[in-house]
């Protein structure tokens, strides 16, 4: 089997392929590397590799399939790992320099059960510093690209994973999303991506951890990857929860209308439409407004600023006598810091936004009540919402409209924070390119447990509008 052809299914194919005696694990962990080799010089989405380590497992599975075994859903799949999970032997520097020689010596408790499914893990892909930015650059390991444009942002704080995936880096990745960590990276890259609802995947081994319990709710472990029956798959084997089953005639369909004054390229409102269409023949369809829509923004700023970003900030200068402010006009100045000046500026940013004691009281209570009506509301429904206003940016144009002090973030986070805030699963899926051939997605949201009609709707969406197409940019 030609490497092109390997690196064009997704996992489900891999397995099934290597289950059935038409390929080896050591074929498609081969096929990949080789295909990092070529494209990662490009790009710099992958950071650290077990190449050597890869391929002994591979054999290893290899010959348990000889004998007509299998270990898991994932048996002898070749996938990339977001660097913020601990993996043995492998460093988790959160893109600090001064934690570039730690070595992990345990697994964060999702690539145990990714391991015990199968799963090859190629090597881990970069993210911002702390994961704490939606663009992927870190003093440590640099920036990294977006693989249709490399001028333009791969997205954070899972852009390393989105990058790798779109050009065919790998079968399948695992992510984290706390702020469209996984889905803005998806969009940008045009890769498939799944934010688990809140408490559904243990986070444990996650650096950084999320320690605040109201943070807690916006932080979910989830797959990434190029279909949505991958993101299905992977789903059931680092959640081990079945999948209850939905029927999609049951439940409403509500579309966010493109006209509510947020900004939005007119090719996503174009495409929201060509949905509203599709789906109006089969399944109850309206456009509308969900209940707390317009309050996610700034409840989500006010939940990530609780405590002002204090536990990031010792961490990222806990070997430098400077302080955030000192540090930031420092590096400005002299480019000489150890510590990337996005993650100054982003502390800076969340000191600013720091709610009173009193507004975090009044978050709660917002909280209490939306998870009592959103309970009910979201019990028949599925939202289909944008996931960022355009397609991806120029470097560094995300990062200034998220963390601006002009408090720009209301106008461009709300598609995606209402999933974090109210801590629902959300399925985004490339739906078509834009005027400048970048990427466009969608997502797809309900309450916890309605998993199973989000990857139906969410496998009727693919096939309509093609899915995932591996970038070629690079091939040679």
């Amino acid at each position: 089997m030609i490497a092109n052809s390997i690196i064009d299914m997704d996992a489900t194919a891999i397995a099934e392929k290597i289950k059935q005696g038409g390929l080896t694990s050591v074929d498609a962990v081969n096929a990949y590397i080789d295909q990092i080799k070529r494209v990662n010089p490009n790009i710099n989405a992958l950071v650290e590799e077990r190449f050597t380590e890869a391929l002994k497992e591979a054999q290893e599975l290899d010959l348990i399939s000889q004998s007509g075994k299998s270990i898991g859903a994932l048996h002898g799949v070749p996938i990339s790992v977001k660097e913020s999970f601990h993996v043995t032997n492998m460093k988790t520097t959160g893109g600090l320099v001064h934690r570039q020689d730690l070595i992990s010596r345990e697994d964060a408790d999702v690539i145990t059960k990714l391991k015990a499914s199968g799963a090859v893990i190629l090597g881990k892909t970069n993210t911002p510093t702390l994961c704490f930015n939606q663009e992927t650059e870190n003093k440590l390991f640099g920036r990294t690209n977006n693989p249709w444009d490399v001028t333009k942002t791969a997205g954070g704080s899972s852009g390393g994973e989105g990058a790798l995936l779109a050009v065919g880096g790998a079968a399948a990745g695992i992510a984290s999303d706390i702020g469209g960590s996984i889905r803005i990276p998806a969009h940008f890259n045009g890769v498939v991506g799944f934010k688990p609802g809140m408490n559904q995947v243990s986070a444990k081994g996650h650096f950084p951890a999320v320690i605040d319990p109201i943070q807690q709710r916006l932080f979910a472990v989830g797959p990434m990857g190029k279909t949505v029956r991958d993101m299905r798959r992977i789903y059931s084997v680092i959640s081990e929860k079945v999948i209850r089953k939905r029927y999609l005639q049951s439940f409403k369909v509500e579309i966010l209308p493109g006209n509510m004054g947020y900004t939005l390229s007119e090719t996503t409102k174009g495409i929201l439409n060509e949905i509203e269409f599709l789906l109006e023949k089969s399944v109850s369809t309206k456009r509308t407004v969900p209940p707390f829509f317009d309050d996610s923004a700034q409840i989500w700023q006010d939940i990530i600023s609780i405590g002002g970003s204090k536990l990031l900030e010792e961490e990222a200068y806990s070997n430098d006598r400077s302080n955030v402010f000192k540090a930031f006009f420092r590096e400005k100045l002299s480019q000489k810091t150890t510590v990337h000046p996005n993650l100054s500026r982003a502390i800076i940013a969340s000191r600013m936004f720091k709610p009173s004691a009193k507004r975090v009281r009044e978050v709660k209570e917002i909280l209490e009540q939306g998870d009592k009506r959103l309970a009910d509301y979201m019990r028949n429904r599925i939202l289909i919402f944008p996931i960022y206003h355009s397609s991806a940016l120029k470097h560094g144009k995300v990062y200034k409209e998220i963390f601006s002090l002009r408090k720009t973030f209301l106008d461009v986070m709300p598609y995606v924070a209402y999933a974090n805030v109210w801590g629902l699963p959300a399925l985004s899926i490339p739906v078509g390119m834009d005027e400048n051939n970048m990427p466009i997605s969608i997502q797809l949201m309900s309450a916890i447990g309605n998993e199973d009609v989000l990857f139906r709707l969410g496998r009727i969406l693919e096939k309509k509008f093609k899915g995932y197409t591996r970038c070629q940019n690079f091939d040679s």
